[in-house]
């Protein structure tokens, strides 16, 4: 069990129908609860509560807080990961689902001041999940390093054409791909775009990575589920491609140049995720993807 929360950061997508009235109502209710609520500077702005209550800059939006709320889909709560995991600091973070399916973000709007009293009370419990380190290597030099709690893509940028990818694992060689690109997820990402691509479901519980090519010209090229410890090297044919590119989460992306060699490997940092309900994973599974329905 977590202890009781007395300060939280507020992250929301404005964008979204009725998130602006629960970013609202729900540093309202902290404020009246005996949690200070500090909010997100441009979640403030857009919804009008930058002179109601404090406000941080996201890249210190886990700093001095006991949790980090958001309010939208799982990409808000993607995008508010990636702000923490790239901070020195370690707030877990809970998401309350204003978007449509939410693997990820578990509180349903009518749920949320039911959530909030829970966390505030100390009434959650604490998962940690595994972040994919990824580092683009150009001419010996490491040009970015990047973590992902979903996962990390190398696929082409605009015209859906196949690619070619050298795959390597433990200086292993694996295959050489043609496919429309390759996905490098998380246990936490294998229920996103590797679900889609025809990838394993692996339980969060379970220290992996999973490589799934996409729509791979040759079907006998299928997801291979790795151990967490493998460390992956990608090496994208581009003598005659110019637009392929690594994406991290769906959320950030660097075109590669020819000779670059992506290497993927488990994070030394986990990301913590907060749960004030007893519905399991496997619950998850079934109302998000309507097994039995």
């Amino acid at each position: 069990m977590t202890t009781m929360i007395r300060r939280a950061a507020l992250v929301a997508r404005l964008k979204l129908p009725g998130v602006e009235a629960a970013l609202t109502e729900a540093a309202t209710w902290l404020a009246a609860h005996g949690c200070d609520p500090v909010i997100e500077v441009e979640s403030a702005r857009a919804a009008g509560l930058a002179d109601r209550f404090a406000t941080v800059a996201r890249d210190a939006v886990a700093a001095d807080v006991g949790a980090v709320i958001t309010f939208g889909g799982d990409g808000t709560l993607l995008g508010t990961a990636s702000a923490i995991a790239h901070s020195p600091y370690d707030a877990p973070l809970m998401g309350i689902n204003l978007g449509r399916l939410g693997f990820l973000t578990e509180v349903a709007r009518a749920d949320m001041l039911r959530a909030l009293d829970a966390l505030i009370a100390g009434r959650s419990s604490t998962e940690t999940r595994l972040l994919i380190e990824g580092r683009v290597e150009r001419f010996g030099g490491i040009v970015l390093r990047r973590l992902a709690l979903n996962d990390v893509v190398v696929s082409r940028s605009a015209l859906s054409r196949m690619i070619e990818i050298d795959v390597d694992v433990d200086d292993q060689r694996i295959c050489h791909v043609k496919a429309d690109g390759v996905i490098v997820a998380s246990p936490t990402g294998s229920t996103a775009y590797n679900l889609s691509a025809g990838g394993p479901i692996v339980h969060p519980g379970i220290d992996a990575l999973v490589f799934t090519p996409i729509a791979p010209h040759t079907p006998t090229h299928r997801p291979v589920v790795l151990p967490a410890s493998a460390r992956l090297a990608l090496r994208p044919d581009m003598t005659r491609e110019a637009d392929i590119v690594v994406t991290f989460d769906g959320q950030f992306g660097l075109p590669l140049e020819a000779r670059d060699t992506v290497h993927l490997a488990r994070a030394d940092r986990v990301l913590r995720l907060l749960h004030v309900s007893p519905r399991t994973h496997f619950d998850m599974l079934r109302e998000k993807l309507r097994w039995g329905g």
